[in-house]
């Protein structure tokens, strides 16, 4: 940051900073103006020479002036320009990542469908091997009850048939008990 060194009779030599001297400078070379058309008033037009060199002095006050709050604004303009520069960018850049993020969203949901979808196939292939095993099991089961049923009957006619030799048998005993005595 560049310093102004400032020079007034009254005051000792003070180093000030472009900002501080700007805003100081404003009202000291108003203040200064000020007493030099007082002192060109009261002393009247008779010196020539003194009333040129007080123009010479306001004209470079004023061309000072300018130039400060013509940097001024160009300072203002270029910070307003870095900050429209640097909001465009963040605009752009928030832009992309939009984008990026919709199609990262339109990828999810379509692997999320095709994830659904496969799930569904799965569970069909099982729903239809479940099917199939049921079948598998209800038929093997109904081929053994079948092969019990049978099996019961078999039995049953075994029962029957030795009650009935029990009976043959005990009446046998009973006809050689008899006869042997």
């Amino acid at each position: 940051m560049s310093s102004v060194l400032s020079h007034n009779k009254d005051q000792p030599c003070v180093r000030k900073t472009l900002s501080d001297s700007s805003t100081s400078s404003t009202a000291s070379t108003k203040s200064q103006k000020h007493e030099k058309l007082s002192r060109l008033s009261s002393s009247g037009s008779s010196d020539v020479s003194n009333d040129s060199s007080t123009n010479h002095a306001e004209s470079y006050f004023l061309r000072r002036e300018n130039r400060l709050s013509a940097r001024k604004k160009a300072e203002e303009e270029s910070a307003n320009n870095d900050y429209k520069k640097m909001y465009e960018k963040a605009l752009a850049t928030n832009h992309r990542l939009k984008s990026r993020l919709e199609t990262s969203k339109q990828e999810l949901a379509m692997i999320q469908d095709q994830l659904q979808r496969t799930q569904k196939g799965r569970a069909e292939d099982c729903s239809s091997n479940m099917l199939e095993t049921e079948k598998k099991e209800s038929w093997s089961i109904k081929k053994r009850i079948t092969d019990l049923e049978e099996q019961l009957k078999v039995k049953a006619e075994l029962n029957m048939e030795n009650q009935r030799l029990k009976d043959e048998n005990g009446a046998l005993i009973r006809v050689i008990t008899k006869l042997s005595k």
